[in-house]
């Protein structure tokens, strides 16, 4: 099972790339290399390490997480 702190540690890892890759930059993580085209990727492992974070903290229960855009 994957602890909170290791969920953590992944998730500010991809929120590190996907801030690099904002700012028109690659970013290298875990041997590979992501540019702005990367971006859905990185978007995707945000949501799975909020989600596995989510879980480690709920013991073991997932919990959806949804962001809404205000006007």
């Amino acid at each position: 099972m994957i602890t909170a702190e290791q969920a953590q540690a992944q998730l500010d890892a991809w929120l590190a790339a996907s801030l690099a890759v904002a700012r028109n930059q690659s970013y290298e993580i875990e041997g590979r290399k992501l540019t702005r085209a990367d971006a859905a990727e990185i978007r995707r492992q945000i949501n799975f390490w909020e989600g596995k974070l989510a879980a480690a903290r709920n013991g073991g229960r997932r919990m959806r997480i949804g962001y809404g855009v205000a006007e």
